[in-house]
C-alpha cells in the first residue's frame, strides 16, 4: 500500500490483487512512501481490504482537518518526500508482531509448506491466518506470497541478473511464468517495469 501526495493531494493507494494502471495529465508531480507489508493499516486506521484495489483521498478516511494538517506539513517541507517519510513515522502505531511474523515466514519459505504449515508456525488457524491476512494485507497469504516473490525477482532484475536466472533463483517454473506473474500483478512485462525504473 502506497501515500501519494500528487499535486496538491494526499492519496492511498489500496492493496492490489491485480493489474492497476493509473495515468494523470502531463505535469503532474508525486511524491510517494510504500508501506512495509502490513504496516499501512495501523497508519490509515482502515483495515486493509476496505482499499483492495482502491484509490483514495486520505480525507476520506480520516477527518478533513487531520488530513488536511499532514498535507501542508508536507508541501510546505523543501524536501516533501522525507517530510512524508517522517510524518508517517511519526503517526504510525508499532507494527504488530504477528504480522511480521507472518510476512517473515513468506519471505523466509514461501507457501511451499502450505498455509495450514504457516498458519500453525504463526500459532494461527487457517482461517484466524486468512482473516489477519485480509486485515493487514488486503488478500490472503496465497497473494501475498506472489507479490512478495515478485519483489524478490524483480529486485534481482534491476541488480543486473538476467530474466532466466532470476526466475530460477526465485522459483519461478521458468522466465515465462516469471513474465505471466509480473504482467498479471503490474500489468506490464518485467522489462518494461524495470526500465520505467
Amino acid at each position: 500500500m502506497d501515500l501519494l501526495l500528487m499535486d496538491d493531494e494526499l492519496v492511498v493507494a489500496g492493496p492490489d490483487n491485480r493489474a492497476w494502471i493509473g495515468s494523470a495529465t502531463a505535469g503532474t508531480r508525486y511524491v510517494g512512501l510504500r508501506f512495509a507489508p502490513g504496516d499501512a493499516p495501523a497508519f490509515l486506521g482502515v483495515p486493509a481490504e476496505a482499499l483492495l484495489n482502491e484509490r483514495v483521498a486520505l480525507s476520506e478516511l480520516w477527518s478533513p482537518r487531520r488530513s488536511r494538517r499532514l498535507l501542508d506539513r508536507v508541501r510546505s517541507d523543501a524536501d516533501p518526500a522525507t517530510a512524508l517519510d517522517l510524518a508517517v513515522a511519526e503517526l504510525t502505531a508499532p507494527a504488530d508482531g504477528l504480522i511480521r511474523q507472518i510476512v517473515r515466514s513468506i519471505r523466509a519459505d514461501g507457501l511451499k509448506r502450505g498455509v495450514r504449515e504457516l498458519a500453525a508456525g504463526v500459532g494461527l488457524s487457517e482461517r484466524q491466518l486468512h482473516r489477519r491476512s485480509l486485515q493487514a494485507f488486503g488478500y490472503g497469504p496465497k497473494t501475498l506470497d506472489r507479490v512478495l516473490r515478485m519483489n524478490v525477482a524483480l529486485d534481482r532484475a534491476r541488480a543486473g541478473l538476467a530474466l532466466a536466472e532470476v526466475a530460477a533463483g526465485a522459483g519461478y517454473a521458468d522466465q515465462a511464468h516469471l513474465t505471466r506473474e509480473v504482467k498479471a500483478l503490474t500489468g506490464v512485462p518485467p522489462r518494461a517495469l524495470i526500465a520505467a525504473q
